[in-house]
């Protein structure tokens, strides 16, 4: 049963999912908070989980990318998984703070920075991989002699 979760986990769809359950969840347990008055309210949580959870997504789904056969194939299905996600979080944040992204602050700024992040991260795990690939295509069977 731990094989078939962790392959699922593998799709960039998957993770997206996942990912956004946590999110939308954290938020409506601040929701929940805030309106029973156990909580002061904090207008801008909503994005702060959404931007939060977009990080780690992209550090999860990056790290993920290790074990695909094929990179291009995974590149592509995690720029979709990862608009998917920017877009539905983006929803549900402004649905529970009532703050447009435009009007967030520096969340906005936020949202651009982990999205060149995320294209950072798949990038160096993909780069990372070509050297291992390489290395291990080499022979070593001798050190070269030196002068």
């Amino acid at each position: 049963m731990k094989e078939s979760y962790y392959k699922k986990l593998e799709n960039p769809a998957m993770q997206a999912l996942a990912i956004l359950t946590g999110a939308v969840g954290l938020m409506l347990c601040g929701w929940f908070l805030t309106v029973t008055n156990v909580y002061p309210e904090e207008p801008l949580f909503a994005w702060s989980i959404a931007t939060a959870f977009m990080l780690l997504f992209a550090l999860f789904n990056s790290l993920m990318s290790l074990r695909a056969d094929s990179f291009a194939r995974y590149w592509g299905r995690s720029m979709y998984a990862y608009i998917g996600l920017a877009l539905c979080t983006g929803l549900a944040a402004w649905l529970f703070s009532g703050i447009p992204l435009r009007e967030a602050g520096t969340y906005r700024w936020i949202y651009i920075v982990v999205t060149v992040g995320f294209l950072v991260f798949l990038s160096m795990i993909n780069f990372m991989k070509k050297i291992v690939e390489f290395a291990e295509r080499e022979e070593w069977n001798q050190p070269r002699n030196r002068r």
